[in-house]
């Protein structure tokens, strides 16, 4: 089982290139099921993108990655399509259920086994199930799978979602592509990746309308346009290497980013006190002598994403204070926390809220990643920890951030994989 080993203390300095997003990529990638003849650029390789594409490749759909371009391409095959997405394929990662929209407008059935992925909440498929009935598929769940049909074909319809979902507003949007007729969805998701996948669709000949978060889409069966689309910039890893520049940068300089889509992060680290300057698409940080206490609560986009709480909860280990975070979207999304504790951090947790008590100093530990998010926070607490850290179970790491050791290591940070 591969660990990492750091070092901390090493004052951080240099530039870290952000890569394609991890999670507006999954989506589009499902969307290839929906075309042919699209080649995608600035993709991220890592973890889940494989486990996607090995999905892709079970269902038959025809591809080839240019690694060095951090490309792939997709092709145009006679091979017939399999609508049966296993367990082993989806019971890893989350994103495997957005194959159950493409699946069902384009062959009017499919057979996709409940999701799994990190264990950070229950994270039900409830409401895509509710997107897709509406638009008249008829469903149900059977030994782990579900099995939908729509022999008919799906019908635009109002899809009026209780709660923002990301997931859901996706598997709506792709099942909305083919659908006869209008399809509107209400209380959408409006992240980033999900205009990113609007976009690519678009592209495809989709009309595709989004105000506020109501999202309009005229469904119009499958194109054979040639395509190329870039993954935008992964705001998440974006905002983690911030929290590094806050916590030990020298000058840190971010690069490939938007700065507009980090508004909120960027707002919420300078309210701490962190010197922040953006140049373009340029994100210059450097650590402040002393960093003010905060208190968010994680929001659907354009509010302070549940990605980043486990690494702004380190930065707040170190601000003068009780500082506050409070968790609206996954129940269990605190799974960091003893082992943070591990390491001298002073939390505790009322009901949905953690009070981190700084200025802590923290000491190396063994410690051990429980998700993808916290395996990145206790990579940020290494750094800026006494003496060793080591951290186990890093195959989390690895389902989304792309060449994480170089790029510290670019600046200046002592890490290794063993």
């Amino acid at each position: 089982m591969q660990k990492l080993i750091i070092k901390g203390k090493k004052k951080l300095t240099g530039t870290i290139s952000i890569s394609g997003s991890k999670n507006a990529t999954l989506p589009i990638l499902a969307a290839s099921i929906l075309t042919n003849n699209v080649k995608l650029s600035n993709v991220p390789l890592v973890k889940d993108i494989y486990t996607m594409l090995d999905l892709l490749k079970f269902i038959g759909i025809k591809f080839r990655i240019i690694k060095d371009k951090k490309s792939i391409e997709f092709k145009k095959t006679n091979k017939p399509i399999n609508t049966f997405a296993p367990y082993r394929l989806v019971k890893t990662m989350r994103a495997g259920v957005l194959v159950l929209g493409p699946l069902l407008t384009k062959y009017k059935k499919a057979k996709v086994s409940l999701p799994g992925g990190c264990a950070i909440g229950s994270r039900p498929v409830d409401l895509h199930l509710f997107a897709l009935k509406k638009l008249g598929a008829n469903i149900k769940i059977k030994n782990g799978y579900i099995i939908a049909k729509a022999r008919n074909g799906l019908t635009g319809a109002k899809i009026n979602f209780p709660s923002v979902s990301v997931g859901a507003t996706e598997n709506a949007i792709l099942a909305a592509y083919a659908a006869k007729g209008k399809t509107t969805i209400l209380n959408s998701a409006i992240e980033p990746e999900i205009i990113d996948l609007i976009n690519f669709l678009r592209k495809l000949g989709s009309k595709i309308k989004v105000v506020n978060r109501k999202i309009t889409i005229i469904g119009n069966g499958s194109s054979n346009k040639k395509v190329n689309h870039t993954i935008i910039f992964d705001r998440i890893e974006a905002g983690t290497y911030l929290i590094a520049g806050a916590l030990l940068g020298k000058k840190i300089s971010i690069k490939k980013t938007e700065p507009k889509v980090l508004k909120c992060e960027i707002d919420m680290l300078k309210k701490m006190g962190v010197k922040i300057l953006v140049k373009n698409k340029n994100i210059f940080i450097s650590k402040c002598k002393k960093l003010k206490k905060i208190n968010i609560s994680t929001k659907p986009y354009p509010g302070f994403p549940t990605d980043l709480q486990a690494q702004l909860m380190v930065l707040m280990t170190q601000a003068d204070g009780m500082s506050k975070i409070k968790e609206n979207i996954f129940e269990n999304r605190f799974m960091h926390i003893p082992e943070l504790r591990r390491m001298g951090a002073k939390i505790k947790i009322r009901n949905k809220t953690a009070h981190i008590f700084g200025t802590s100093s923290l000491n190396g530990a063994e410690v051990m990643a429980t998700d993808l998010r916290a395996s990145v926070s206790l990579v940020l607490a290494g750094l800026i920890a006494e003496n060793r850290t080591i951290i186990n179970r890093i195959y989390h790491l690895d389902r989304g951030y792309e060449s994480l050791e170089t790029k510290l290591k670019k600046c200046n940070a002592e890490i290794k994989r063993v």
